[in-house]
């Protein structure tokens, strides 16, 4: 009875461990796909911390580099006299380096881009995105597309031989090239940014808050405007954000078509903005000398200028998410 029992609990054993065997031969391919996948995910996660390390230390260096280069002249002109003066004189025999005009100049120039350029394109992106028919959208998105791709050369090429003539005529002018051509060269110029951002605003709008609107008597364009638009605020104030950014830093299709002169700003008057008066005079300024410092002093007074606007809207845009 003892081997009959001691037989029948060996032959219980035996699929037992043949189970556990197979187990862990399972077990060893499963641990070995793993580890590879594991290093893999490793890797990318080191490969994207770095990217982000040299993101961070591109910022740091460019920061520190103006800061050591430009602070020497405004401490030898003075805070007051360089961000408040009104003459710019870096080649004369008594030089003068007073940059409120072109502080000046930037503000009005990008404030009027953004008046002009904002509506346009936030019309546009709703035009391709709520009313257009597919076949029109897929004309007119590529348009766009080509509109951003048209480097900042040929758009002052073009502002230079077609727009500032004009302005020249319509306004009876002795010279077209101004502010007001300016502006409008900018405005164009941030149309691709505010069209294409605000677009793909607009089409993560959830479907079910169009429906429910137009379930409740709304017309079609009651319903862009009144939920489509502001479900969209986010985006769309990105958009002029980047807008913002675009035309306070263009400086060559400007430098075409504003004349460049040092002046106080005026709509229809030559005048010169901070970006280009550093492109224009940074070739033969001698190294080393006040003129060449107060360029980079220029150029981190842009730098802290664009950081302002960028935390300001940032800022904003986070308030009114919260709210």
């Amino acid at each position: 009875m003892d081997e009959t029992l001691h037989i029948s609990n060996a032959q219980e054993s035996r699929p037992r461990k043949a189970e556990k065997a197979r187990e862990k031969k399972g077990r060893g391919p499963q641990t070995s796909q793993r580890s590879p996948l594991r290093v893999m995910e490793l890797v990318m996660n080191g490969v994207f911390f770095f990217c982000g390390i040299v993101a961070i230390v591109f910022v740091l260096f460019i920061s520190i580099y103006l800061i050591v280069s430009g602070l020497p002249a405004i401490m030898e002109i003075g805070l007051v006299d360089f961000l408040f003066g009104q003459t710019w004189a870096s080649t004369a025999k008594d030089p003068q380096f007073g940059i409120l005009p072109f502080i000046l100049t930037s503000i009005y120039g990008t404030a009027g881009a953004v008046v002009l350029g904002v509506p346009v394109g936030l019309m546009t992106a709703i035009f391709i995105s709520k009313v257009a028919p597919k076949k029109v959208a897929a004309i007119v998105r590529p348009a766009v597309d080509l509109l951003a791709g048209i480097p900042s050369v040929v758009y002052g090429l073009i502002g230079m031989i077609v727009l500032v003539p004009a302005v020249r005529e319509a306004f009876n002018l002795p010279d077209g090239a101004s502010l007001f051509a300016a502006i409008i060269v900018l405005a164009v110029m941030i149309l691709p940014s505010i069209i294409s951002v605000s677009e793909t605003a607009l089409n993560a709008v959830p479907r079910e808050y169009e429906e429910a609107s137009l379930a409740l008597g709304a017309t079609h364009i009651e319903t862009v405007f009144r939920v489509s638009v502001p479900a969209a605020s986010s985006g769309i104030a990105a958009s002029v954000v980047l807008g913002i950014g675009r035309a306070i830093g263009e400086a060559m299709a400007i430098m075409m078509v504003a004349g460049n002169v040092a002046n106080m700003p005026g709509l229809f008057k030559s005048v010169r903005f901070l970006t280009t008066a550093v492109a224009s005079e940074m070739s033969y300024a001698a190294v080393g000398s006040l003129q060449r410092q107060a360029l980079f002093s220029i150029a981190l007074v842009l730098f802290v200028f664009i950081m302002l606007i960028n935390v300001v809207l940032n800022g904003l845009l986070k308030k009114k998410n919260k709210d």
